[in-house]
């Protein structure tokens, strides 16, 4: 790469900081400028130009590539950032800016593990049976698509409150996810949790609450990611550092 290039990182996810951070001190005179989706108001300071919101679909997506000369687009969103993510292969295509996506390897389940495998949030919800006490490891944006399921108690752990208030007899933890599998086995046992409800992530940051899961035989219904477009994709931060940095613009 040249240190006149404009990479666009389009961030969301811990790795998405690995990246800011890895970038800045391997290609120092490089332009670099991070996007966050604006779901959560309280946000890292990279220390690099910050865009918060959406572009306005991919038509306002490509605006911006034009208008700040973006070179380079590193999509390191969530693995269920599907719109973005679909937003930004179509427009990379079409304006032949290279693109590079995070691709954290899926969890895969091993033996002790109950997994129920879905492929979306409305079948989970409809998978779990009734009066389930379920730990829901989801989003904010998501969690009112279970508060229909009046059978169940739900205990949800998220960072910042959902728009809609929990019913009443649930309970919320504000908070990253937990570490360690004993910290997460304290807490399922203290809300005398039966089933666990995740989404397919990856990564180690999120995977206590299924090691957790297993240990207690807990059945866990496992979301299934959402299918992304063909993209370059490498499987971890150091690997896509080395692909970003052998482009020659």
């Amino acid at each position: 790469m040249k240190t006149s290039d404009h990479i666009l990182l389009l961030g969301g996810t811990y790795e998405a900081r690995l990246i800011a951070e890895k970038l800045t001190a391997s290609i120092p005179g490089a332009r670099l400028t991070v996007s966050f989706a604006g779901v959560v108001k309280d946000l890292p300071d990279l220390g690099v130009p910050t865009r918060v919101g959406g572009f306005g679909g991919a038509d306002g997506l490509a605006d911006f590539l034009k208008s700040e000369q973006v070179t380079h687009v590193v999509d390191a969103t969530h693995p269920f950032a599907a719109q973005i993510s679909g937003h930004a292969a179509m427009v990379c295509t079409a304006l032949q800016v290279p693109l590079i996506r995070l691709e954290r390897p899926a969890w895969d389940a091993v033996a002790g593990d109950d997994w129920v495998r879905v492929g979306s949030i409305e079948a989970a919800e409809r998978a779990l049976p009734v009066a389930s006490r379920v730990f829901l490891a989801l989003g904010r944006k998501e969690i009112s698509k279970f508060y229909g399921r009046e059978d169940i108690y739900g205990l949800a752990r998220m960072i910042e409150p959902p728009e809609r208030p929990l019913p009443a007899h649930w309970d919320l933890v504000l908070s990253h996810p937990a570490q360690s599998a004993d910290e997460e086995i304290a807490l399922f046992r203290a809300h005398g949790i039966s089933h666990v409800v995740s989404k397919n992530s990856g990564g180690e940051r999120a995977y206590a609450k299924i090691e957790a899961a297993r240990r207690l035989h807990l059945p866990v219904i496992m979301i299934d990611r959402p299918e992304l477009p063909k993209s370059e994709t490498s499987a971890d931060v150091t690997e896509l550092i080395e692909k970003l940095k052998a482009y020659s613009a």
